[in-house]
């Protein structure tokens, strides 16, 4: 079920959504979180192309189909489509948000581009609670829209179930019942009942039957990347949850044929790398190689301003670094990274023709040429699951809470040009944020806290003197999969300390 060279644990796609849900991507940023809501039910789901056939669909044994969002539009010439077949074969369907309007425009509807788009919150108003709103208790509920084209003419093979202010038609069923779409996104956080309205697709209408363990994915991992992995690897390791657990995962799997490597990029917290190195020699008891390259990588980034720039410079450097050390340490094969799957479709590398967020160093910031196999086991995963198989490996829970640190360390912290001063303002703010947050016992209730160094600067009085000195700027946010996230509502004492 784990094909080591960049696939992640659902290459075997036949075994893994047998019972499941598959998940076709049209691109959106939300298509893989469908995936992790489903998971998070028990039961298998997996991200595939846009055009997979209904013979490779019932091949894989599915028990429904989601079509996933999307940024193209359903009237442009060149945007993706499905095999029109799914709209009339007896697999459930639901499409959600450009799933949805290529459902209504399959029954013979009308979408066009919207006069007032929908961003962020609206209002729900449920008009039949049955279906997909089976046991949701209430007429009204909070979703997220993220749409600027709409339905604007159903046929008369479709119903309404739901509408919002903007969207008269928020929400579909087929006559048959075999198909159900919605406007909105139920996969957010910011959806109220999203989860019981997925379960009611997944459950009510598709029948599907829970089959998804996070142990069962520990042990199969460990054994396929045991059976997968035929020569020596090298490990990136930050200290971050990602890297931590993938170190872990192939020291069962591989032992000694695992070498774990920490390159210093200058660009880290107070006190990282003593920490790190605490951590594998002390608590996890996993050798680990250290790398000062930290000269390195500050000239690298001298005059450099723009973050998609400086995230590819620092991706190029650190593989330079790692081949450097497989050159002359030995007969290392693989490349083994903690890359995550919000990592990959913010990159814009998944299966679907997504937008690109931002390049993350570990995915579209390595060199195309790089002469090492990749081995990334949590490609697929969430942080959330991450952390579970981390506890399932015994991992200390004080790595496993860390909060999310950039891989490209505190450069994407300061804007514009990275400097010593900047840095040094840079990470000692950023000590201030994280202690307060653990002093106050607020640390493990958000998702991430932190402090950012601008260009600006600012001009303030301390001491009756005149003093000119760079803007420091503190995020604190809330989140459960790093794919959508809120502000967290601090409290203003604590804020007043910070």
């Amino acid at each position: 079920m784990f094909t080591p060279i960049g696939r992640g644990w659902n290459a075997n796609t036949k075994n893994s959504l047998r019972g499941g849900v598959g998940v076709l991507d049209f691109g959106g940023q939300y298509s893989h979180l469908i995936c992790r809501r489903i998971r998070a039910l028990g039961v298998s789901a997996a991200l595939l192309p846009y055009d997979t056939t209904v013979e490779e669909l019932r091949t894989t044994g599915v028990a429904g189909v989601i079509l996933s969002g999307g940024p193209a539009s359903v009237y442009g010439t060149s945007s993706p489509r499905p095999d029109n077949r799914l709209f009339h074969d007896t697999i459930p369907l639901l499409g959600i948000c450009y799933g949805y309007q290529l459902l209504v425009q399959a029954h013979g509807g009308d979408v066009q581009r919207s006069e007032r788009r929908e961003y962020g919150r609206s209002n729900l108003r449920i008009l039949e609670l049955s279906g997909i709103f089976s046991h949701i208790g209430q007429e009204r509920i909070a979703c997220w829209m993220s749409h600027s084209d709409s339905a604007t003419r159903l046929s008369p093979d479709l119903s309404v179930l739901a509408a919002s202010e903007n969207s008269p038609f928020a929400a579909i069923r087929s006559k048959d019942g075999l198909h159900y779409g919605v406007q909105f996104h139920p996969e957010v956080r910011h959806t109220q009942m999203g989860e019981r309205i997925l379960a009611n697709f997944v459950f009510e209408v598709c029948k599907a039957e829970k089959n998804w363990d996070m142990r069962e994915i520990l042990q199969e991992t460990v054994r396929d990347l045991s059976i997968s992995i035929k020569g020596k690897v090298l490990c990136a390791t930050s200290g971050g949850v990602d890297s931590t657990v993938t170190a872990a995962l192939l020291h069962s799997a591989v032992q000694d044929r695992v070498t774990c490597v920490f390159v210093d990029n200058g660009l880290l917290r107070e006190d990282e790398s003593e920490e790190v190195r605490r951590a594998f020699e002390e608590e996890l008891k996993i050798p680990l190689h250290f790398i000062d390259a930290s000269a390195e990588f500050l000239r690298g980034l001298k005059g450099v301003r723009d973050a998609e720039e400086k995230r590819k410079i620092i991706g190029r450097i650190f593989a330079e670094k790692f081949v450097d050390f497989a050159r002359t340490n030995g007969e290392y094969r693989y490349l083994a990274q903690g890359t995550l799957y919000p990592d990959v479709i913010e990159s814009g590398k998944s299966s679907g023709p997504a937008s690109v967020i931002k390049t993350h160093h570990n995915v579209g910031g390595l060199p195309s040429d790089l002469p090492l196999e990749l081995v990334e086991p949590l490609r697929e995963l969430y942080k959330d699951e991450v952390r579970e198989l981390g506890r399932l490996l015994g991992l200390p829970e004080r790595l496993l809470k860390r909060h999310p640190f950039p891989g490209p360390g505190l450069a994407v912290r300061v804007i514009g040009e990275v400097t010593e001063e900047k840095l040094k303002i840079c990470r000692h703010s950023n000590r201030v944020v994280e202690d307060t947050l653990i002093e106050a016992g607020l640390y493990d209730k958000v998702w991430q806290g932190f402090a950012y160094v601008g260009e600006d600067r600012v001009t303030g009085v301390s001491g009756d003197e005149r003093r000119v000195g760079y803007q420091v700027t503190v995020k604190v946010v809330e989140s459960a999969d790093a794919m959508t996230a809120d502000w967290s509502r601090v409290p203003y004492e604590i804020l007043e300390k910070i």
